[in-house]
């Protein structure tokens, strides 16, 4: 075989010998042959034409090894598709300058492909000629095209398997067009989309064809707004959908309901002739028809849930400002709790014995609670009443199916019910859902535990006081060894969300106590214990054991200090252990993780008299873990050492040589971002603890935070960081930021001129973010030069930080904090610089600004804008 020759074949005689036997060179490519991928990638490099050409007629050859027929479709499809933008643009770029001759070919092979007499040749004709459509018909460049298609699927000239390979055609084609920025087609080029799929979801059509049209048709979706505007035409959709929910193939009434649902996601505006009978298809199908069809069936009303919670916001923000709602909503989701609800309630009765206690089976009766739960959100205190008399009646029924449903519908109804409504219902469930631990089901078991950690996290104040010990000792109990992971789990995260029930509680600085404190010491013994459970990394339990320790030690109160005096030594002590434990990498790395984020909340809850005497042991264990150059716990132990920083401060400064290597090494782990960025605030840790100290260390700290600024690689949800650092290191070095101070304002002023466009919120938050933090850098070169005594510095820069500002002032998708932070730099700068900046300060925008965040709703704000306009008439009215 040609594979066997020698690789130093001249690449003429070779390509001659590829073309003459393609079909053997893809099936030896196809087993891994590195040959005769080496050969194929030459002959693409060599001329793209010629192999695109050469593959395409393969495809299509009739008699020729299916297995080579299939490899050159999947090729002609690789070589026009990447998931990364760029590749994606570089591949379509190459295709596009292919000669029309040449493509011509390309396309032709691949309609008559279609038409195949093999259904594998077929199906993988229809991927490749939909990456061709997605480049080409956009831009009407392929003309015979939906001709053909429509000639295929609308004609008796052609078998059922062209007619299904035409269609997942045109489905692919409008899937790959809906993740790609192509342009608005013309309306009789959707219109042709649409005449063939609507005729291949016909009910007089094979169902084997109405689901390869169903398909598409959900797929094509996004793409006929202008036909769902026009009744006609909306009335032939949905009536040929609804048509296809009765199929008498589950697989075509899937298909059906999942394009309801993406209707109804698209087009909520034009359900509302298509209500009744929507209503009646989805409801019953939830109560009759087969599980992967009702659970499809339900996502309708999640969706309708979803929207008209998101549209009821909307309308309260906006009456709040006085302006009409731009939607209706028409509170569909309200109308039908009567109706669906009990559907919902029964549907969540046909759980599955063998499922997995983890969700990971999305069955029947789960996707029912999701949807309770949504719905529950969405209308608030109105499902109480349709739901507390099934939970009443059945959650102590012997039949463990209906106490499970009885508990899963409590806990969905918990979110959405407000503390008024639900409060005495909780009160009264405790002694219930304390006995419900002892249930004989372990599904019953877990949905309990799940049903009192959404009490924990909504309604902690429901909690009757006397009845914490038991409710405590009824999750501790639920710890233990012979508990399986995931109920274990599900306790842990109970037992979490108790403890953050208490986040922001004043009650331990005003009495010295909390209700936390008489619990503590036994809470962390058995939350440890469940840690160092031999299967503990099974269901998440050891990671989630630690953040419930990890919240009760953060929200524990002055009188239980002496416990984490004891605690923090015994984490230093399991860390250093760790270290030599025969574990596997990854569990091992997980581990240290979790004890660094131990000895950072301790360290964060502590006095530096107290870290004081374990400060060199703790660093000595954090650098350990360092060296193991493990992304999961770098991070982790960054964050330790940016705690204790900050709690010893200036005695840090004897850790700076030990550290510094490894500090460089995370500022420039550019793949794992989160080191990275976590490593930059280790540096503003650092130079807020040690200050002046930090000096000697600057030069390679500044090289290696420019160095992340330059790389175009690193994830750009770090640069804002960087920028902030500069401002925390030139505080803390004062005059010593002198070398820095060229290089800094070059790239603050480049950054500042990065625009957000109008219609992209994410770009939007990012450049506030962005901006907050060039501000937070100007804030900080200016009062550590200030501070040094250097401001003669920048005086250059003045006027390019107050463009900026005018810049910001006149951009009306600023955020608050970004007003706060801009006016905070007026402020500065007047104090700072004073007479030198008096008729810079003396304009229009600065007083716009000033005014603004006078009249801001967030009291910050008004504060800083009350001190920065202080500051600013005393400079104008001064001589």
């Amino acid at each position: 075989f040609i594979h066997l020759l020698p690789f130093t074949l001249p690449f003429r005689q070779a390509r001659l010998s590829i073309m003459a036997d393609l079909t053997q060179m893809l099936i030896a490519a196809g087993s891994a042959d590195k040959n005769a991928e080496n050969l194929l990638n030459e002959w693409q490099s060599r001329n793209f034409s010629e192999f695109c050409n050469a593959l395409a007629a393969e495809l299509a050859a009739e008699g020729k090894d299916i297995r080579a027929r299939q490899l050159a479709g999947i090729y002609v499809k690789n070589l026009l598709s990447a998931v990364d933008n760029q590749l994606q643009t570089q591949k379509h770029d190459a295709w596009k300058a292919l000669p029309e001759e040449s493509r011509g070919g390309v396309k032709a092979n691949l309609l008559q492909a279609l038409r195949s007499q093999d259904n594998l040749a077929r199906h993988t004709a229809a991927q490749a000629a939909a990456e061709v459509a997605t480049i080409e018909v956009p831009y009407s460049a392929w003309p015979e095209f939906l001709p053909t298609m429509l000639e295929n699927i609308t004609t008796d000239n052609h078998s059922d398997g062209t007619k299904i390979a035409s269609l997942e055609c045109l489905g692919y084609t409008c899937e790959r067009m809906g993740s790609l920025d192509v342009p608005d087609m013309p309306e009789s080029t959707t219109d042709a989309f649409l005449t063939a799929i609507v005729d291949g979801i016909q009910k007089t059509k094979p169902e084997g064809v109405r689901l390869a049209a169903a398909t598409a048709l959900k797929n094509s979706l996004f793409f006929t707004q202008n036909n769902f505007q026009r009744k006609e035409e909306r009335d032939a959709i949905m009536n040929t959908v609804c048509e296809a929910t009765v199929s008498p193939d589950a697989r075509v009434r899937r298909e059906a309901f999942d394009c309801i649902q993406m209707i109804a996601y698209l087009y909520y505006d034009h359900l509302q002739e298509y209500m009744v009978a929507l209503f009646d298809l989805t409801t019953k199908a939830i109560k009759q028809d087969e599980e992967p069809v009702a659970v499809i069936a339900l996502e309708f009303w999640n969706v309708l849930a979803e929207g008209e919670e998101d549209m009821i916001l909307e309308e309260s923000d906006l009456r709040e400002q006085n302006l009409p709602p731009e939607r209706t909503c028409h509170r569909y989701t309200f109308q039908a709790v009567e109706h669906v609800v009990p559907l919902l309630l029964e549907a969540m009765t046909k759980q599955d014995e063998n499922a997995d206690l983890d969700f990971d089976q999305f069955g029947l009766s789960i996707a029912a609670g999701t949807c309770l739960n949504l719905i529950a959100q969405t209308v608030g205190d109105q499902v109480t009443p349709a739901v507390l008399p099934f939970v009443q009646q059945h959650i102590q029924n012997q039949n463990w199916h209906y106490r499970e449903a009885a508990t899963m519908a409590f806990a969905s109804i918990l979110e959405g019910a407000s503390a008024e409504a639900i409060a005495a219902v909780v009160h009264q469930s405790i002694d219930v859902l304390i006995q419900a631990l002892n249930d004989p089901s372990n599904m019953v078991q877990h949905s309990t535990l799940w049903c009192l950690s959404k009490i924990c996290e909504l309604h902690s104040m429901s909690i009757p006081q006397e009845k914490l010990p038991t409710f405590v000792g009824g999750l501790l109990g639920k710890l233990g060894q012979n508990i399986p992971p995931n109920v274990a789990r599900q306790s842990a995260n109970a037992l979490f969300k108790l403890g953050s029930a208490f986040d922001g509680d004043t009650t331990g600085q005003t009495t010295g106590t909390n209700a936390i404190s008489p619990f503590l010491p036994k809470l962390l013994q058995d939350l440890m214990a469940a840690a160092d459970r031999p299967d503990a990394n099974e269901a998440n339990l050891r990671v989630t054991a630690f953040e419930a320790m990890n919240t009760f030690v953060a929200n524990s109160a002055p009188d239980s200090k002496e416990l984490l005096l004891q605690l923090l030594p015994a984490a230093a002590e399991r860390l250093h252990n760790s270290f030599g434990m025969p574990m596997d990498k990854e569990s091992k790395d997980g581990y240290q993780g979790l004890l660094c984020s131990m000895i950072q909340v301790l360290c964060q809850k502590l006095e530096r008299h107290d870290i004081a005497s374990h400060a060199d042991n703790l660093m000595q264990n954090l650098l350990q873990v360092l060296q193991a150059k493990s992304s999961s716990a770098q991070q982790e132990a960054l964050c330790a050492i940016a705690a204790l920083a900050d709690v010893v401060e200036g005695d840090f400064q004897k850790y700076m040589p030990a550290l510094q290597p490894f500090l460089l090494a995370g500022l420039r782990q550019y793949e794992a971002y989160e080191v990275c960025n976590v490593a930059v605030g280790l540096v503003g840790d650092i130079s807020r603890a040690i200050e002046g100290q930090i000096l000697p260390y600057t030069k390679d700290i500044m090289e290696a935070l420019v160095e992340s600024l330059k790389d175009a690689t690193l994830h750009r949800s770090v640069k804002p960081s960087v920028f902030s650092c500069f401002g925390e290191i030139a505080m803390a070095v004062t005059s010593g930021y002198e070398p820095y101070v060229q290089l800094s304002f070059m790239l603050l002023t480049q950054a500042s001129a990065t625009d957000a466009p109008q219609d992209d919120d994410e770009m939007i938050e990012y450049i506030n973010s962005l901006r907050e933090c060039v501000l937070e850098a100007y804030t900080g070169i200016i009062t550590g030069l200030s501070d040094g005594r250097r401001l003669d510095l920048i005086n250059q820069y003045v006027g390019s930080i107050l463009q900026f500002l005018n810049k910001i002032a006149s951009d009306p998708n600023r955020d608050d904090p970004l007003l706060n932070r801009a006016i905070g730099l007026i402020g500065d700068i007047t104090q700072s610089m004073g007479p030198s900046v008096k008729d810079q300060i003396n304009q229009q925008f600065v007083a716009s600004l000033l005014e603004e965040g006078s009249r801001s709703a967030v009291p910050e704000t008004v504060t800083t804008a009350r001190w920065a306009t202080g500051a600013v008439q005393h400079l104008i009215q001064s001589g």
